[in-house]
């Protein structure tokens, strides 16, 4: 019995990693943070137009399951932009959060040319945008 409910919990924690993620994302909305890493995953519920001032941003919005909303500023000066994506899409993410009171941003979802900064990426349709 116990080795069976063992198995059971480690099968979760191990299929489950954006789970947790959701509960930082959650934290961070909630204390105001900015600068976190964060890896997580969300529906598209929104599409927005591009941000053309400086540097390009290709811009939407996501619902986290945990109800969440988060909006991804994706720099198409830096990494190719997710051409075929819709609302109901799933999109992955890892990049910097940035804290508002809608729920937070997420960028740096590309490679850092200068090396400096940690390396992000957008994941849809089984492809990779870094």
């Amino acid at each position: 019995m116990c080795r069976g409910l063992l198995l059971i919990i480690l099968s979760f924690a191990i299929s489950s990693p954006i789970l947790a993620d959701d509960v930082l994302l959650g934290q961070a909305f909630e204390q105001r943070q900015s600068g976190v890493q964060i890896q997580g995953e969300g529906e598209v519920i929104r599409l927005l137009s591009d941000d053309t001032k400086g540097s390009r941003h290709q811009r939407f919005i996501l619902r986290l399951a945990s109800g969440q909303t988060l909006l991804v500023a994706h720099n198409i000066d830096l990494a190719p932009r997710i051409a075929d994506l819709k609302v109901g899409d799933s999109v992955g993410f890892f990049g910097e959060y940035e804290w508002n009171e809608r729920g937070g941003v997420i960028h740096w979802t590309h490679h850092d040319p200068r090396g400096r900064h940690p390396a992000g990426w957008l994941s849809h349709g089984g492809r990779k945008y870094h």
